[in-house]
């Protein structure tokens, strides 16, 4: 297995999309907020600055020259620093008052750069830029005021600056989250490799281990996982029924090898015709074992899932029970039934038959004469429960999950008859009906119960309910 770097792990690419999703989009606020912060100053800027042009102007006009000089330095000694300037000069170009010089001199709007005599009163700054207007008085004076933008300039390249830093500082986190996180993700993903290259190797008991980076991984993890248990549970039933495909069939075989040589030694007559019977009899149990075979796999892989439809429940289990009576009376067992009237369901019905064919045999086969076997049919909050109960000998608990198995029986020697693949049928026809099978004590004896889902009532059935004994 190739080790990926983490410099080419997916979790590093991640990163690096977030780590530009995020620089663009704070070199694109800063931007906005530059812009709005500059015009916002700008306008202020202006603002203050076409008050002051006209105060003074229509101070000049109505109060004379000397009221406005003495305003302006009154001005200029109250407004604080980095905020107006003014300059005023006659006709002759000659400095009246103000800071300025009169060289800056000029109509309407413009900027100026200003070599600043008193840095050390400006914090230290060398120069100044100056955003002015110009007007020319009724004499022919000019009035200039002007704005010191150094601070929106220094806010200016402050932002800047900011937007520069923070999109370098997110890019390098991002680089080195991506690296850690990508380091990481890959030792737990090597984890993993390893985990399935043990498990192509054949050890199928193996499972993955949890990623841990979020939910997400996890479930995918415990998915996998369930899904190896199935099919390691597959795998086994399939090298389990092998094996007790190859032990039941080997009995009836050598039976009716032994048969068929008593027939070629003893020749014809009644010898002849009984043992002819009883070698079609280990014949028929070998076909019925490979009819069932094929059953349960048609059921497991969902082949009659097409064939469910809503079934009058009721008449079909007045019908079976009506069947198994005398069987049930030849064998020496008690049958009684309890069937509520008008319930239907989604089922198949012929496999559903069979189903409730093969827990009656069961029962039958399975109790001593004498026994009481009891079916039922009613009604439950979420569905229709179909049961078979005995007070026969029952399965022990911790086996009640391994008679559901092909071929599992409770016999050790296995010499009882049966196939053991009765309940391994009806457990298919649940699973293909969505239906719940229990297997539960029935103090004595067996009680097998099949929940169907989503039953309704059928007018269409007979009103009987019986209790025969």
């Amino acid at each position: 297995m190739s080790k990926v770097s983490a410099f080419r792990s997916g979790a590093f690419r991640f990163a690096l999309m977030v780590a530009a999703v995020f620089a663009v989009g704070t070199i694109a606020v800063l931007f906005l907020v530059e812009r709005t912060v500059s015009d916002y100053a700008t306008e202020v800027a202006r603002d203050s600055v076409m008050t002051e042009v006209a105060i003074l102007r229509e101070e000049d006009r109505a109060s004379g020259r000397a009221r406005t000089i003495e305003s302006i330095t009154q001005r200029e000694n109250a407004v604080r620093e980095h905020q107006l300037r003014f300059l005023l000069v006659g006709r002759d170009h000659r400095h009246l008052a103000g800071s300025l010089p009169a060289t800056v001199a000029a109509i309407g709007w413009y900027r100026r750069s200003l070599y600043n005599r008193n840095p050390e009163n400006d914090d230290g700054a060398p120069a100044m830029m100056l955003l002015a207007y110009g007007v020319n008085l009724h004499d022919g004076a000019t009035l200039v005021v002007a704005s010191d933008t150094s601070d929106l300039d220094e806010l200016r390249w402050g932002l800047g600056t900011t937007t520069g830093g923070f999109g370098i500082m997110i890019t390098l986190l991002a680089l080195v989250g991506g690296l850690v996180v990508g380091s990481i993700f890959l030792r737990r993903l090597d984890r993993v490799n390893r985990a399935v290259e043990r498990i192509m190797e054949g050890s199928m008991s193996e499972r993955l281990p949890a990623i841990g980076m979020s939910r997400e991984f996890d479930q995918l993890s415990s998915n996998l996982n369930r899904m190896l248990d199935k099919i390691e549970a597959l795998l086994s039933s399939v090298r389990q029924v092998s094996t007790d495909i190859a032990h039941d069939l080997r009995t009836p075989l050598t039976r009716l090898r032994q048969r068929l040589e008593n027939l070629k030694e003893r020749g014809t007559g009644t010898v002849f015709e009984a043992e002819a019977d009883a070698a079609l009899g280990q014949i028929d149990r070998l076909l019925t074992v490979f009819r069932a075979l094929l059953r349960i796999g048609a059921l497991e892989a969902g082949v009659s899932g097409n064939r469910i439809e809503m079934i009058d429940l009721t008449d079909l289990m007045e019908r079976l029970y009506q069947a198994y009576l005398p069987v049930a009376e030849d064998s020496g067992h008690q049958l009684s039934a309890t069937i509520e009237p008008r319930l239907s369901g989604p089922a198949d019905r012929e496999i559903l038959a069979q189903a409730v064919t093969n827990l009656i045999e069961n029962a039958v086969f399975h109790t001593p004469p004498g026994a009481a076997i009891a079916v039922s049919l009613s009604r439950r909050a979420n569905g229709v429960a179909i049961t078979v109960a005995d007070d026969g000998p029952g399965i022990p608990d911790d086996e009640r999950s391994n008679v559901l198995k092909r071929f599992y029986r409770l016999d050790p020697s296995r010499s009882a008859g049966g196939a053991g693949l009765g309940l391994s049928l009806v457990s298919a026809v649940a699973d293909l009906h969505g239906a719940k099978l229990t297997l539960m004590d029935n103090r004595p004896g067996l009680r097998v119960e099949l929940l169907l889902p989503a039953a309704r009532p059928s007018p269409k059935s007979r009103d009987l309910e019986s209790d025969h004994e």
